[in-house]
């Protein structure tokens, strides 16, 4: 059963910084492309932002030049880093991943990241 797990949540104060990490295990097979989403209370999900196994990137408009995705050395991970934080960014953040061989969509748990003022 693929898992994907976050870690690298907590509570920031504006301005700083944080790094997720996302880890899937479970298959042989990639997962592409890799993406994070966010869910305030109260909100819907909403994309953060994605990459593709050949590193294409898109991010949303909120958070476009402060937060960077990327994807780790081993395979079916990707990172987060996040600087200059807002309140407004304050969610739970959720990594997936998408399997290229049956194209089921994979989500992580959740993190909590709380921005304060």
């Amino acid at each position: 059963q693929v898992q994907l797990v976050e870690s690298g949540g907590g509570l920031v104060q504006a301005g700083g910084s944080l790094r997720l990490s996302c880890a899937a295990s479970g298959t042989i097979f990639s997962l592409n492309p890799m993406g994070w989403y966010r869910q305030a209370p109260g909100k819907q999900r909403e994309l953060v932002a994605s990459i593709t196994s050949t590193g294409s990137t898109m991010y949303a408009d909120s958070v476009k030049g402060r937060f960077t995705i990327s994807r780790g050395n081993a395979k079916n991970t990707v990172y987060l880093q996040m600087n200059s934080l807002k309140p407004e960014d304050t969610a739970v953040y959720y990594c997936n991943g998408k399997s290229v061989s049956s194209s089921n969509v994979y989500w992580g748990q959740g993190t909590q990241v709380t921005v304060s003022s």
